[in-house]
């Protein structure tokens, strides 16, 4: 079992690097584009990098299961406890506020008649970066409860 549980660890941390670190860089790219045609590929950019982040967001979680499973005690450790409550509560601003936030923000890429920025675009952007904030803040508590397992 010992080298069972070693290799889903060693699969744990590269899903969590590719994973999870990617999606702090999102919300630079995003952040760092003023054009129409430079929103239009970052938001393509973001689109394809967030694949990325789907497969190691769901290999940390499988594999975190597995190794509860494998050393059952962890399910009574606070800092394992509390590191899946908080990756939950991240995982489920994806379907609610970051496809919220982000639903205005695609329609207006659709358009292919815009040849400037919306006056509404920051707006809705602002909107969506401080829920990426918050989702990204709640990922670095996960990270930093699985190193230090401080309960």
């Amino acid at each position: 079992m010992q080298s069972l549980y070693t290799w889903l660890v060693v699969i744990h941390v590269f899903s969590a690097i590719v994973g999870i670190g990617p999606g702090f860089i999102l919300t630079t790219i995003v952040k760092s584009s003023h054009t129409i045609d430079e929103i239009r590929y970052a938001f393509a950019l973001k689109k394809k990098i967030h694949h990325f982040a789907m497969i190691g967001g769901t290999l940390v979680l499988i594999t975190g299961l597995l190794m509860g499973i494998l050393r059952p005690y962890l399910f009574q450790q606070g800092w394992y406890i509390t590191s899946m409550i908080v990756f939950f509560t991240a995982l489920g601003l994806g379907p609610t506020l970051l496809k919220k936030y982000s639903k205005p923000i695609k329609q207006m890429l659709e358009d292919q008649t815009l040849s400037k920025v919306p006056d509404n675009y920051e707006t809705n952007v602002q909107k969506l970066l401080k829920v990426e904030y918050v989702e990204n803040s709640l990922l670095i508590i996960v990270i930093l409860l699985m190193i230090s397992k401080p309960f």
